[in-house]
């Protein structure tokens, strides 16, 4: 993880150990959207099934689409965090 010194100095980066508890958070958030649009959805059955029905596919779909995207933000972070590193790493080295 990191120490609380870390907020202090420049040496390393935070960003790579919290990017899990953002994502998680993110999920979270979605899955609690999710079961808004789902107790709507099952509102809506009562006046309209097909439009209840519609809402029920479209809102499952969302919190899917939302967890995967979240996922993929998270990784792309990490992946800028690790292109860094490399980098560092062939600078230190002496390539190129």
């Amino acid at each position: 993880m990191f120490a609380f010194t870390d907020l202090f100095q420049w040496d390393r980066f935070i960003t790579p150990s919290i990017i899990k508890v953002f994502y998680w958070l993110s999920v979270v958030l979605a899955v609690l959207f999710g079961m808004s649009g789902l107790v709507s959805a099952v509102t809506l059955m009562g006046t309209s099934v097909v439009a209840g029905l519609l809402a029920l596919l479209g809102t499952l779909l969302g919190m899917l689409i939302a967890i995967v995207a979240a996922r993929i933000a998270a990784e792309l972070v990490l992946i800028v965090f690790r292109i860094n590193e490399h980098l560092g790493a062939i600078r230190n080295r002496g390539g190129m």
